[in-house]
């Protein structure tokens, strides 16, 4: 018989696990779910002292104390911080470790690193290293979230006013030094079994992580293990509390060692690197820093001045791509055909490699973005009045600066199945990096957007959410859509529909130019 011990994550306590709790029981499994010191009914056992460590010692004790043999420890959010810990330190009785809408540690990494919003996580680090100021005797515990903070947090989908109620009530201080003590991960504990249970309207998914995989980003080619299972859940980041019974029916399936496995032919020939849709013939490209221009036929190589200087199409790439892969995004086929395509129709094609490496590098990235768009106007052969945004997937964000002002040179902009407003797991909500609501000041600038049927379903979410404000505010949206198209299509999807978006979006962009 398996044991299950459910760890929940900051603020909450063994009382949020209640009814998951009780549909394991009646299957007949031993449960135990935990209240860390210092939280629920614990909290008066809190110190200045308690600390990660603190916390994994809570899990060791009672791993010593679990009668089953087979032990599946469940860590929700930071959970998995003392839950990876304890692994490290009794291997032997762990059967598998099931990461419940949780990030996935490294070595070293404190907890505060993996809280989703920028300004909680940035005041944490400022406190860690000493810029706070003075102290009070209570600084050592961080205040639980009012009723209408918790999405800085996690997406509140599908919990009720009373869950919230609920979550507020019970809430306790966590403490300071639980998120900011680096986690310890033994090579034992990273080699357990082990699941992913995604909760998908908070912005995760088996598609992004099988993406994520074929990046080749080294810390995840464990993912393809066999032992490696996946679930994904419809509803926000508290599923214990919003989705119970089916939170409940997946722990016990993780347990049996049941979910989706990632194919390792993910990793080998991932999507991105496919050919791209159309034969495309070469064209000249000329290579500055980070930025590729592809030039017509007719236009000379160098700076030299031309008769006729040519419009612009600068296509900017998703993410977050990690750093160091190889080849980089401008080189991708998708990006490659791109530039190529539209130079064969008369204009500069431009790709740039940004460093939008982590949700947090938006800023970083929209730097790099400006930089090109910058060398490229400055270039003689391009008409520095003519320049068209072309963005792709999170690069979709990357459009809020130039939809809130847009400057007169900037014809039109573009978008393939774009992510048009922050997913709640990325805590950008009160960034600057809302298409969605820059929208409001783009006038009658022309956006052409290509939306796919077989989208994600957290991004067609932002998607409907932009052409909600766009429709309300007037804004000049055409929608080439293609009803049976995926996530990068350019390269999944070999069909003549697919082919046609493709041409149809061009020539929309090209007579924006043109016009």
């Amino acid at each position: 018989m398996t044991a299950f011990v459910l760890v929940a994550g900051a603020y909450t306590g063994g009382w949020v696990w209640g009814e998951v709790t009780d549909r394991l029981r009646e299957s007949g499994a031993e449960v135990h779910p935990v209240t860390l010191t210092g939280m629920g009914d614990r909290r008066h056992l809190a110190g200045p002292g308690t600390d990660l460590e603190t916390h994994v010692e809570d899990l060791v004790r009672l791993l010593d104390d679990v009668a089953e043999p087979e032990v599946v420890l469940v860590g929700h959010c930071y959970g998995i911080h003392p839950v990876l810990g304890a692994a490290g330190r009794r291997p032997e009785r762990i059967a598998r470790v099931v990461y419940l809408d949780a990030g996935m540690p490294q070595d070293g990494d404190p907890a505060l690193r993996l809280v989703p919003d920028p300004v909680v996580r940035d005041r944490l680090l400022g406190e860690d290293e000493g810029e706070g100021g003075g102290e009070s005797a209570d600084d050592w515990l961080l205040p639980p979230p009012a009723a209408d903070e918790w999405q800085r947090w996690g997406s509140t989908a599908g919990l009720s006013a009373a869950d919230l109620a609920r979550l507020t009530r019970h809430a306790a201080p966590q403490p300071r030094a639980t998120l900011t003590r680096p986690l310890r991960l033994t090579e034992e504990a990273a080699a357990l079994p082990a699941t992913g249970v995604f909760c998908t309207v908070n912005g995760a998914s088996i598609a992004r992580a099988e993406a994520a995989v074929g990046f080749g980003d080294p810390r995840l080619q464990a993912l393809v293990d066999p032992r490696v299972t996946f679930f994904e859940l419809d509803t926000g980041h508290w599923p214990m509390l919003s989705a119970s019974d089916e939170l409940a029916e997946v722990l016990l399936k993780a347990a049996a060692g049941e979910g989706y496995r990632l194919a390792a032919t993910v990793r080998e020939r991932p999507g991105h690197l496919r050919p791209f849709l159309l034969d495309v013939p070469e064209r000249r490209r000329e290579r500055v820093g980070r930025v590729d221009l592809y030039l017509p036929d007719d236009l000379p190589d160098g700076p030299a001045e031309p008769d006729r200087p040519r419009p612009a199409v600068v296509f900017v790439h998703g993410g977050p791509v990690p750093p160091g892969i190889d080849p980089t995004p401008r080189d991708w086929p998708a990006f490659v055909g791109y530039g190529r395509y539209v130079a064969g129709l008369g204009a500069i094609g431009v790709t740039l490699d940004h460093r939008l490496h982590a949700v947090t590098d938006y800023p970083r990235a929209a730097e790099d973005l400006a930089g090109a768009i910058e060398l490229v106007r400055a270039d003689p052969r391009v008409d520095a009045d003519r320049i068209a945004l072309w963005h792709f997937s999170a690069g979709g964000l990357l459009l809020a600066d130039w939809l809130a002002a847009p400057p007169p040179w900037l014809r039109c902009v573009a978008a393939n199945y774009p992510v048009l407003a922050p997913l709640p797991s990325w805590g950008l909500g009160e960034s600057r990096f809302r298409p969605a609501e820059a929208v409001r000041g783009a006038g009658r600038l022309p956006f052409v957007l290509t939306r796919v049927g077989q989208e994600r379903p957290e991004i067609a979410a932002t998607v409907e959410e932009f052409l909600a404000a766009a429709a309300d505010c007037g804004a000049a949206v055409e929608v080439v859509d293609l009803p049976q198209g995926h996530h990068g299509f350019e390269t999944m999807d070999r069909t003549d529909e697919a082919r046609a978006a493709v041409a149809h979006a061009a020539r929309s962009v090209m007579g924006h130019l043109r016009g």
